[in-house]
C-alpha cells in the first residue's frame, strides 16, 4: 500500500484494492478446489488389469462358432466315417466325478 504523506484516503479507490484483494482469493479457493477434484477423479489400472483387458479384446474378435471344426464333423458324418470311442468318452466322463 502506498502512503502519500498528507493527503486523506480516496475511499473508493480503498474499496476498489479490498474488493479486487478478496476477488482473488476467492478466485485462488475456487481454482485450488478444481484441482483437488480433478485429482480425486484419476484412476489408474494395474499391469495386470491391462493385460486383462487385452486378451478380453482379443477374444471378443474371435468368433463365437467354429465353423470349420462343425463343418469337418459334418462331413464326417454325411460320409460316414465319424468314429465314436465309447472308452474315450468313458474317461471324460469319470474324469468329471
Amino acid at each position: 500500500m502506498k502512503i502519500d504523506g498528507n493527503s486523506p484516503i480516496d475511499r473508493k479507490d480503498l474499496f476498489n484494492k479490498v474488493h479486487e484483494a478478496s476477488g482473488n482469493q476467492e478466485m485462488e479457493k475456487k481454482q485450488n478446489a478444481e484441482k483437488v477434484d480433478a485429482e480425486k477423479d484419476k484412476i489408474s489400472l494395474s499391469g495386470r488389469a491391462k493385460e486383462i483387458s487385452e486378451l478380453k479384446a482379443a477374444i471378443d474378435q474371435l468368433p463365437d462358432v467354429r465353423t470349420d471344426k462343425i463343418d469337418a464333423l459334418r462331413q464326417a458324418i454325411d460320409t460316414g466315417t465319424y468314429n465314436i470311442d465309447a472308452r474315450k468318452i468313458a474317461q471324460k466322463i469319470l474324469e468329471e466325478i
